[in-house]
């Protein structure tokens, strides 16, 4: 009597919203358990999975199933807690297995590199320790710059390491210094720069808890060993930072590992910077400016629990942990924690999700929560921790509003703006121009018929970027050369409104004698740029910075005393409930990098609505009370956190198909109870890179949403036009209209 085989099931990356059945090899007699990654016939090819679950049986006849080929590894690459959240993500925001799955791996262990492979390595010899390096370099430069960069790694330098500063063509070079018995080439782990040690040269005192400080680390280190959630809202300077050290500090004490997430690349560095002057431990980094080499070695020592800190960015909240003690989720209001394509989840909700699972605590900080954090703390699902005053005895800025329509205007900036900077840049200050748009001019418009160079693929105009003498889309990143006359009346266009990059001209002409620095995604696209600029303004060698908003996330400029707010009314009339908050932690934020040492900060704010409630609660009564009627506000309008939301967006290059699709899905959604179903209505931007784009919105209390959408979601797949379009599914969106 033949035994029933086990039945394998395999999620694999594909659009497809179920696993994938298979039967074991039949080389493999034991268990394959969940978390292991096979290799399995897939269509004509082969691709890799991951083992989900096993079965008795399968709806697929048993001799119509097909093998698994190989199983490539001995123990699971995710474990039993990390797939009980990868299953819980998977469900909550209804994404396909194989996405969700795929998402909590580096690229190259998806591709099926073995977890421990081997690599070469290469390291100066005795011999070439002895090397004269400057008389090697008048005869033989690249020798010497290769020489140079393995003396300047004594445990080893990689491929990604000697490539990254070499360039193409390195290996000749290294060959030679191999032959000459200078450098020897090994097999074995590298050891990456994504893992780091304490950096105990440039060690930092401990300093001097405040009692809210100090009240802060008690309270989390007091929850003990299980799950509870901490909101530290403390004002920006307050030493939010200071506090998860010491948090971290306890944790290593108990010889388990830290987790903590930063929105934005830029701030990981100095994060990690700080981190390495206190904690004497490795440290690993985990964001999307690695290599994929990188990502899998530093992936690899968070597993193994070598690193006993690991530093990231959103997809981070997926590392591996040999033995996780703690959360943490700076600046946890930022938007960049929401992935926006593909799997898109929140980094920030799916780290108070493994926190509870793992039974440790969580701790969200930010100087301008969420409101649905601060609803959460309303709810008691979380406990408020506050730093109500400045780290160091520093002051918190003082703060008024420029009526634009009153002041004479020079290049963008207000009379009192320019003689404010003046006057700081005379006291040794610094001074920060923040303005949320890159570029020269955000329109290039002729005065004399009303035309504006528009994108021939997105309905959204063309941004001047003068320097480069290019018109570029934001959207779709399409460029062309800005037309010379009017195509409507050959009338001569103009640019129209400022950019970061026509500000920093009005500064070049005002402020001849003090060096600046302006920082946008632009100016900070070669890799280490961003790092560059930020070591110089510390260092004081730039005088006047001008930024987008990613000079408001976290940065700490000592020497900042002035603060001006170009042009504040970009987010006052936005139609999204959430715009005003938006714009009320953007200012929050960008304000806070003013006077937070021993000098006082002035943060100047230019408008053309000086009435406005939002800058006025802000101005005179701060972030708390804005927060406070923001949340009544949404709790009158039925709008989140009292409810929760999901959006259906489709997209194609024909107009009709994207509201046919969503028609559809309307009709196949029938009336529920405590469920409404607002559209088919077209995207904010309906047209973006060539693909016509609609949206249908569905609101309710979270439960009965999430019980409709399990039931809805899967049928999606088979109406008539869901393969005629690209359409996706959003719970939680953070961005609606």
């Amino acid at each position: 009597m033949n035994t029933p085989q086990r039945i394998i099931r395999v999620a694999i990356k594909t659009p497809l919203n179920n696993l994938f059945d298979y039967l074991p090899p039949a080389s493999v007699s034991g268990a394959i358990n969940p978390g292991v990654r096979v290799l399995v016939p897939f269509g004509r090819a082969q691709t890799v999975g991951i083992v989900v679950e096993t079965a008795d049986s399968s709806a697929i006849p048993t001799d119509r199933l097909r093998r698994i080929v190989d199983v490539l590894d001995t123990s699971p690459v995710l474990d039993k807690d990390l797939m009980t959240l990868l299953a819980w993500a998977a469900g909550y925001y209804q994404q396909t297995p194989g996405e969700v799955y795929a998402a909590a791996l580096p690229r190259l262990l998806r591709d099926g590199r073995q977890i421990d492979a081997l690599q070469d390595v290469w390291s100066s010899t005795p011999s070439g320790r002895d090397i004269e390096i400057e008389k090697l370099r008048r005869r033989a430069p690249r020798q010497a710059s290769a020489l140079s960069l393995l003396l300047a790694h004594p445990d080893g330098a990689d491929v990604d390491l000697i490539e990254r500063a070499m360039g193409d063509g390195w290996r000749p070079i290294v060959r030679t210094l191999v032959d000459k018995e200078w450098a020897v080439c090994e097999q074995r782990r590298s050891v990456p720069e994504t893992i780091l040690g304490s950096n105990i040269d440039s060690a930092e005192e401990t300093p001097q808890l405040t009692d809210d400080q100090e009240n802060a680390v008690v309270a989390v280190d007091q929850s003990g060993h299980q799950f509870a959630a901490f909101l530290l809202h403390g004002v920006t300077g307050s030493g939010k930072t200071e506090v998860y050290l010491q948090l971290i500090e306890k944790t290593l004490q108990k010889q388990q590992q830290a987790l903590v997430l930063a929105p934005e690349i830029g701030l990981t560095p100095q994060l990690v910077d700080r981190f390495r002057r206190r904690l004497d431990v490795p440290l690993a980094v985990l964001h999307s400016g690695l290599t994929d080499s990188e990502r899998l070695n530093a992936w690899r020592t968070a597993r193994c629990g070598s690193a006993r800190v690991v530093v990231g960015t959103r997809s981070a909240v997926f590392a591996p942990l040999e033995s996780p003690g703690i959360v943490i989720v700076d600046e946890e209001h930022d938007t960049s924690y929401k992935q926006q394509e593909g799997f898109r989840y929140s980094a920030r909700d799916l780290a108070v999700m493994r926190a509870r699972q793992q039974g440790i605590p969580v701790v969200l900080g930010s100087a301008t929560p969420s409101l649905e954090s601060l609803h959460n703390v309303n709810q008691g699902r979380y406990t408020q921790l506050d730093l109500r005053t400045r780290a160091g005895g520093a002051s918190m800025p003082s703060m008024r509003l420029l009526d634009m329509r009153r002041e004479p205007i020079d290049g963008g900036l207000s009379g009192s703006l320019i003689g404010a900077m003046r006057q700081h840049l005379q006291q040794s200050g610094q001074v920060l121009l923040f303005l949320n748009r890159r570029g020269f001019a955000p329109v290039w418009f002729c005065p004399d018929c009303t035309w504006a160079a528009a994108c021939a693929r997105c309905d959204a105009r063309m941004t001047l970027h003068q320097s480069a003498h290019q018109l570029r889309c934001h959207h779709c990143g399409a460029t062309r050369s800005p037309e010379p006359t009017c195509p409507e009346c050959d009338g001569a266009p103009q640019p129209v409104g400022m950019g970061t990059q026509r500000i920093e001209e009005t500064i070049d002409r005002l402020f001849p004698d003090h060096a600046l620095a302006r920082i946008d995604r632009d100016s900070t696209r070669r890799r280490g740029s961003m790092e560059h600029m930020l070591e110089e303004i510390r260092h004081g060698d730039r005088r006047i910075l001008i930024g987008t908003q990613m000079l408001t996330k976290g940065h700490h400029f000592p020497a900042v005393t002035l603060v001006g707010v170009i042009d504040a009314d970009q987010g006052l009339f936005g139609t999204d409930p959430r715009s005003s908050e938006r714009l009320a932690q953007l200012l929050v934020q960008v304000a806070g990098r003013a006077g937070r040492a021993k000098h006082p900060g002035e943060v100047l704010i230019q408008t053309q609505c000086p009435e406005h409630p939002l800058l006025n609660t802000l101005i005179h009564h701060g972030y708390r009370d804005f927060a406070k009627a923001a949340l009544r506000e949404r709790e009158a309008a039925g709008w989140p956190p009292y409810t929760a939301l999901a959006l259906l967006r489709a997209d194609s290059e024909k107009e009709s198909l994207p509201p046919r699709f969503l028609n559809e899905a309307r009709h196949l959604a029938g009336n529920i109870a405590g469920i409404t179903i607002l559209g088919p209505a077209a995207a904010p931007m309906p047209r973006r890179a060539g693909r016509f784009r609609a949206q249908l919105l569905i609101q309710g209390d979270r439960g009965p949403l999430q019980s409709f959408l399990s039931r809805w979601t899967p049928q999606l797949s088979g109406l008539n036009h869901a393969r005629r379009v690209r359409w996706s599914l959003d719970v939680d969106p953070l961005e609606l209209f």
